[in-house]
């Protein structure tokens, strides 16, 4: 695997809208033997399900979901694994995963459908809409923008948590660099719910109204029911089962999504095939907001820009846009390329899993 691959997926696992009319279960088709990887080569199926295989015993992963998408379709699906090792229990289509950062982008373009009606605005200061206490003392806050937030210049750290004392802070003056930031998706999260009158169960309701019903994704949830949290599998961190870490009752925009593979390939289709938005929306979607510096580390990695929620990675066959989540005891990635119509997603519940760049190196080289 080249050091520019390696770089590439290192980087990345560190990472109102009209009706679209309901999209039916995605569907495999039985007889497919082989699938395209993003350069168009052909790929045995026998032969991925065996590299699977190899790797999670090799790797130690207990469980996965992956999806691949040629054509905008799902060609292949595999779940593997166990969700529960101490219990035996298998992964099946109905496991969810926690998504982690995956909620970063699906939010942004939750958030790009109220743009578009005009209930927000992608270049007025945040404070106008709802004055944020917690940062009050530093008057360059009311400089921060949607716009700012969802392509990480706000000038936020990532969380607050990381740092002394548990105060939020601002690191360099809003819209000046790039600076991966949590913290800017849950001050919009509050905005979109001041907006709207309703509180963090509401906009799950108001989420799945015009996103998660419409597109048919059933486990896909940024506050987890009874349903979803029956079908959890277990995240593990060195062999060792971890508990449940974050707020139920938060709506988490930047970190609380759920899903699985199919579930969530619905909505990476949807970008494929550049429904739900209008093309303006779209492209506003995708559009660089932050070009990385040559010297900064992304770059060196591939990631070149950052859009509305997405991180552009500009390769020599072709434009890349995905990200990459981890939770404690889950990683996940996910990639597209509108230009091909191709793209994969995997879940594990294994923590800061390796398997991801191993699959990435296997699709890349095969």
């Amino acid at each position: 695997m080249t050091t520019f691959l390696k770089l590439l997926l290192s980087f990345l696992l560190t990472l109102v809208i009209p009706f679209f009319g309901q999209r039916s279960a995605a569907q495999v088709p039985v007889s497919v033997v082989t699938f395209q990887n993003m350069f168009k080569k052909e790929v045995p199926v026998d032969s991925m399900d065996t590299f699977l295989e190899s790797q999670m015993k090799k790797l130690k992963v207990p469980g996965l979901s992956i999806a691949i998408i040629n054509d905008g379709k799902v060609v292949y699906h595999r779940t593997k694994g166990y969700a529960d090792l101490e219990e035996s229990i298998a992964v099946t289509d109905k496991t969810i995963f926690e998504g982690a950062s995956l909620s970063k982008p699906l939010f942004a373009y939750f958030i790009m459908g109220f743009v578009e009606e005009g209930l927000l605005d992608l270049d007025t200061p945040l404070y106008r809409y709802l004055p944020y206490e917690d940062i009050a003392y530093d008057e360059r806050y009311k400089k921060i923008t949607a716009r700012m937030v969802l392509s990480h210049s706000s000038g936020f750290p990532n969380w607050r948590t990381d740092y002394e004392n548990d105060r939020l802070f601002i690191k360099f003056d809003p819209g000046t660099a790039f600076e991966y930031s949590g913290e800017g998706f849950q001050y919009l999260a509050k905005v979109l719910m001041h907006l709207l009158q309703t509180n963090d169960a509401g906009l799950e309701k108001v989420y799945q109204k015009r996103i998660a019903i419409p597109l048919g994704m059933t486990y896909t949830k940024f506050l987890q029911d009874e349903a979803n949290m029956a079908h959890k599998a277990e995240g593990y961190v060195k062999g060792k089962t971890v508990g449940e870490d974050d707020d139920p009752g938060t709506f988490g925009a930047a970190f609380s999504v759920h899903s699985e593979a199919l579930d969530f390939s619905k909505w990476m289709i949807t970008l494929i095939d550049k429904e739900g938005l209008t093309a303006a929306g779209h492209k506003a979607l995708f559009e660089s907001q932050i070009v990385l510096p040559k010297d900064h580390p992304q770059s060196n990695a591939g990631v070149t820009d950052w859009t509305l929620g997405f991180a552009k990675v500009t390769l020599p066959q072709g434009t890349l846009y995905g990200h990459g989540g981890n939770n404690p005891g889950y990683t996940s990635l996910f990639a597209l390329s509108q230009e091909t119509r191709w793209g994969f997603v995997i879940f594990t519940n294994a923590n800061q899993s390796n398997l991801p760049m191993a699959l990435l190196q296997y699709l890349m080289t095969r």
